[in-house]
């Protein structure tokens, strides 16, 4: 073994004359122990949120989305787009054509996102599984269903289920309003409402209104047109390698989204969230780890006869300067592997059992208790960060110490 570690080691769990420096030396292991099993659970907590949102994503968004640059529309019946979709990995694809319009439900009116829709969206979505009220349709014998977002549901007051319908006002394109006849300017429709989804984003669920692609068509006067081709790939497919290969094909014209991309704005603030959060708790730990300042400053004074002795007997000062720095740097270990392995269990028992719930209401929230997925890496970012904390706050009496020795 080292000779500086042995002696820090033994510096480390003999006792000392004075009581309060094994005080103030638990202290700090402690410190830094909660600081750290802190910032694993907080950051797998944000990582069980982020699932959270990515599976309720998943069950909405396509694995790929192709749109326009430029315009809002656009006709992918081209050669170009005939290579494209034959890219090897793609499954299926569907039509999607967005327009803004208004919902009118007895004496309520309501500005919507229309979302016309074809029928593989059934089948590359889960619908099933963000229906709170009815069931998801586009169409059945003669009769257009519209799926509303719950926000949307509640303002305009309707449900599934109910026989009177919605009547939809679209505008005209390209037709100048008369102010004598404003009504003319519009195209009306009635539909039913076939059920009520809810995504948790309040941008969808009180805007968004989902109906059949032929209609919208109908509505807005358009032939083959869509806001956006939406692309199921087999389950073996690279994401990466297909989103590629679409990409080189159609140019710079079209921008091809993955479902992070989708939904970048709500990735990207949990991110900053999760990191600003760890930013907090590494300033919290860095006040623990000051602790260890004054310990290693009380046992450099307490060790002052041995430090002599040593130095009669030929240590070099950066042996007896390394004494010192491995007697911190074990201090903040155990604390760093303590609170690592505390953090780990509680995040295990959270994960099975439940314990922090977000509400004592089953249902109140999409999930009942704080959700907690933990990444390897998150842990090995914990590790390295308290771990350079610990190492440079460690320098400040080792600086001193090396000033003494000098005089000595």
């Amino acid at each position: 073994m080292n000779l500086s570690l042995f002696i820090a080691s033994r510096y480390l769990f003999s006792k000392k004359s004075h009581n309060a420096i094994n005080v103030i030396s638990l202290i700090s292991v402690c410190g830094i122990a909660i600081a750290t099993m802190a910032m694993v659970c907080v950051l797998s907590v944000f990582n069980g949120f982020g699932g959270i949102v990515e599976g309720m994503f998943s069950a909405f968004d396509p694995d790929l989305k192709i749109t326009a640059k430029a315009g809002k529309v656009f006709d992918y019946h081209t050669p170009g787009f005939d290579k494209a979709l034959r890219v090897e990995g793609i499954q299926m694809i569907s039509e999607s054509l967005e327009e803004n319009a208004l919902y009118k439900y007895g004496d309520r009116q309501v500005p919507v996102l229309v979302k016309g829709v074809s029928e593989e969206f059934r089948l590359m979505t889960d619908m099933d599984k963000l229906m709170v009220d009815g069931r998801f349709r586009l169409t059945e014998d003669v009769v257009n269903y519209t799926t509303l977002g719950a926000g949307l549901a509640m303002t305009l007051g309707a449900r599934a289920g109910f026989v009177t319908p919605v009547e939809i006002y679209a505008p005209k394109r390209d037709v100048n309003v008369n102010l004598a006849n404003p009504s003319a300017a519009f195209t009306r429709k009635e539909i039913m409402v076939g059920g009520v989804f809810s995504l948790n984003q309040p941008d969808v669920d009180d805007q968004m209104a989902i109906v059949p692609i032929s209609l919208t068509r109908e509505l807005f006067s358009y032939e083959n047109e869509v806001s956006s081709l939406d692309i199921m790939l087999s389950p073996d497919a690279s994401v990466k390698k297909v989103k590629a290969e679409i990409e080189k094909i159609l140019g710079s014209g079209f921008s091809v989204e993955d479902r992070y991309e989708q939904q970048i704005e709500s990735f990207r603030m949990l991110q900053i969230e999760k990191w600003v959060t760890f930013l907090i708790l590494a300033f919290i730990l860095l006040i623990a780890v000051f602790n260890v300042v004054g310990s290693l400053s009380m046992l450099i004074v307490e060790k002052t006869i041995d430090i002599k002795s040593l130095k009669d007997m030929g240590a070099s000062n950066n042996l007896i300067s390394r004494i010192f720095l491995y007697e911190g740097w074990l201090i903040a270990f155990f604390g760093i592997v303590s609170g690592i392995v505390v953090g780990l269990t509680l995040c295990l028992l959270q994960q099975h059992f439940g314990l922090l719930r977000l509400s004592n209401v089953p249902g109140a929230y999409v999930v009942d208790a704080y959700p907690v997925i933990v990444r390897f890496w998150d842990i090995v970012t914990v590790f390295v960060a308290v771990s350079i904390i610990s190492l440079l706050t460690v320098f400040y009496p080792i600086n001193n110490l090396k000033k003494k020795l000098n005089g000595l």
